[in-house]
């Protein structure tokens, strides 16, 4: 008797399917199976035919040959996205906001950098080669431009140090720094401290630089025990803030402002867990407003910064470069409001 032996699964086959391929199967023309893959079915080809096209890709595993159509054109329909370490959840919404801008008709590709890392000139220009549309870089370093040396449409998000005649999309971050400590003023500190972020990101240095100096401006003091800095983290935020509490408790420190509202947290989790009592022995405040900062044990008080609209805003100039139109202006500056909670002010 011979062993009863199973039919071997056929693999799916490696050879590229094409248009042609597909109008074939589908009974159309390469012209109708173009529109239909392309999204340009609609007023141009019959329901009926819409659904054959389609059924037939289903089948066949096609793919539109996005690469191929670029060389052709010269250029892509994708926008890149370079962006510094994105552990910072405010960085989802600005990508929905540039999502939201560019619609349907280009495909956004994100590129991160390493923890720490700024946006570089080098690590851009190698994703040069996928001929994109458009690009966007945020928080890029200083010497970005000089090094970049590529021709094309270009918008930077969060680049205060950039000139004029760049065309940029950028956060007043500075004058929400003002507002807080304004706040910690009236509301009786003498002593504060501050938490920074460790990614070199110009947008760190502005917001601590105009918090301490508004902070001293009006009368209170920043020991020099008083300043540590995290990456953009929950747990070692928490881990920083065991460690240097006993520093900042015995030289007088009311209150603390952080650099993001994740480092906040971090300092709300460790205050939690030890009997720190928040706002009555430690008022914590931090920066970009998450949406968990409403709803957090208690309520953290933080400055408001519009992503999704830096993103949107930032999205809609580069859709005007890639169509080549003039900006009305070069640079687009958002305001920053101060969202005062309980964090901050006893009930």
């Amino acid at each position: 008797m011979h062993p009863t032996h199973k039919p071997r699964a056929i693999p799916p086959s490696r050879r590229r399917v094409t248009a042609a391929m597909v109008a074939e199967h589908a009974g159309v023309s390469t012209a109708t199976v173009s529109l239909v893959a392309n999204g340009k079915a609609i007023g141009r080809v019959s329901a009926s035919n819409e659904a054959k096209v389609r059924e037939a890709i289903r089948e066949l595993g096609y793919v539109v040959d996005g690469i191929g159509s670029s060389l052709a054109r010269g250029v892509s329909n994708t926008v890149i996205m370079v962006a510094p370490d994105i552990s910072n959840p405010f960085f989802a919404t600005v990508i929905a906001g540039v999502r939201f801008a560019l619609g349907s008709e280009y495909q956004l590709l994100l590129s991160v950098t390493d923890a720490g890392q700024l946006p570089s000139a080098d690590d851009t220009r190698k994703l040069l080669g996928l001929r994109p549309a458009g690009l966007l870089v945020d928080a890029p370093d200083p010497s970005f431009l000089e090094e970049l040396s590529a021709p094309g449409p270009l918008v930077l998000l969060d680049a205060p140090e950039f000139g004029s005649d760049v065309p940029a999309v950028n956060l007043d971050v500075a004058q929400g720094a003002r507002l807080l400590a304004e706040h910690l003023a009236e509301t009786g500190h003498k002593k504060v401290a501050y938490l920074d972020g460790t990614t070199g990101t110009t947008t760190f240095e502005v917001r601590r630089e105009a918090f301490l100096l508004a902070s001293r401006e009006l009368g209170m003091e920043v020991p020099e025990c008083a300043l540590a800095a995290t990456t953009v983290n929950v747990a070692l935020a928490a881990e920083e803030f065991s460690a240097v509490w006993p520093r900042w408790k015995k030289a007088g420190v009311t209150a603390v402002a952080c650099a993001t509202d994740t480092h906040a947290y971090g300092i709300l989790q460790e205050a939690r867990a030890t009997g720190i009592s928040i706002p009555g022995e430690l008022a914590v405040a931090g920066f970009d407003d998450l949406p968990y900062s409403r709803t957090s044990a208690p309520g953290l008080t933080s400055v408001h910064l519009p992503g999704e609209l830096l993103g949107r805003r930032a999205g809609e100039q580069l859709l005007r470069l890639m169509a080549g139109e003039e900006l009305e202006t070069q640079q687009v500056v958002l305001q920053s409001s101060l969202m005062v909670r309980g964090s901050t002010l006893e009930a």
